[in-house]
């Protein structure tokens, strides 16, 4: 064995990782349809009852209850996983409400534009520098965004809430770095969300249709059940990819994501897609081929003379 080798067998195990967590990423809108007639606002509720739960498992299974007691104690830290999961739940709740409100096309809309947000926030929020392609895929997306909003007639803020806020969550995770653990995080989180689960699941049953858990047979409450597990999962496998390979092939293997809810979108659900919407989704895709063909260049010059220039 060479000495490489152990290298390149984490790097192909990271891309795995995180390929798979896309892939589950990119099922989740047809998920989410099998849980009808469960409301989104339902369905949030025990995404973040059951992740709590889920996650308490793993970690008395993983043994990581000492690393967390260790989190607990830092108020700092504390404080950044809350404003975390605000976001995360802002992120959830649009999706689903999209998802069965029949605008999956518009979620994948914010996840190809999720990157770029990403540079912007670098930009004004760390003040980082970009280069002149990063540059330019940002003014071809705000373009995109100008012509869907101008010639289609419709705001598209399912997309940019997805976007906002998925990107200031990863800017929040950034900042908590190293210090919190993949299933702590997530674990507190959903704690502090439980509060804002319980009173939906309360508002929800004064409603005509009231809870569908357990109404609706056996079958619809395993899959009801499952929502912490097919929460949980991917963002675990999301973590332990990114510790593992470049950001240069995350930068590529997170597009899986919304190509594959676009076709959903477009060729299961048959959403529309007037020549305004297609004409904004090209713009967006032309910026994203800028995007890419930037981190591949970036890549190529690091590996070949250290560190890639900022220009």
């Amino acid at each position: 064995m060479t000495p490489d080798a152990p290298a390149r067998t984490g790097q192909t195990a990271g891309a795995v990782y995180a390929v798979a967590a896309y892939l589950l990423w990119g099922v989740l809108p047809l998920y989410f349809l099998l849980l009808v007639p469960t409301g989104a606002w339902e369905v949030v509720a025990w995404r973040v009852l059951l992740s709590f739960v889920f996650c308490l498992i793993l970690l008395t299974v993983t043994r990581g209850w000492k690393a967390f007691g260790v989190i607990i104690r830092q108020p700092k830290l504390l404080g950044l996983t809350a404003l975390a999961g605000l976001l995360i739940y802002v992120n959830w709740q649009v999706f689903v409400l999209g998802t069965l409100n029949d605008r999956v096309v518009e979620t994948s809309l914010g996840y190809f534009i999720n990157p770029i947000t990403t540079v912007l926030l670098g930009v004004f929020v760390l003040h980082e520098r970009i280069r002149r392609m990063q540059w330019a895929a940002i003014g071809i997306a705000a373009v995109a965004v100008i012509v869907i909003v101008v010639a289609y007639g419709e705001f598209p803020w399912i997309a940019l809430s997805l976007t906002a806020s998925f990107g200031i969550y990863g800017l929040i995770k950034k900042k908590i770095g190293p210090a919190v653990d993949a299933v702590s995080g997530l674990t507190l989180e959903s704690f502090w969300l439980i509060p804002i689960a319980i009173v939906q699941l309360i508002l929800v049953a004064f409603t005509p249709a009231g809870i569908t858990m357990g109404a609706n047979g056996v079958p619809h409450a395993l899959l009801l059940g499952f929502a912490g597990v097919a929460t949980a999962v991917p963002l675990l496998l999301f973590a332990a990819g990114t510790r593992r390979i470049d950001l240069t092939i995350i930068g590529m293997i997170q597009f899986i994501t919304p190509i594959m809810q676009f076709v959903i979108g477009v060729t299961f659900l048959h959403e529309e897609m007037p020549p305004a919407r297609w004409a904004g989704f090209i713009l967006v895709w032309i910026a994203i081929g800028v995007f890419v063909a930037d981190l591949l260049l970036a890549g190529r010059r690091s590996r070949g003379s250290g560190p890639a220039e900022l220009v």
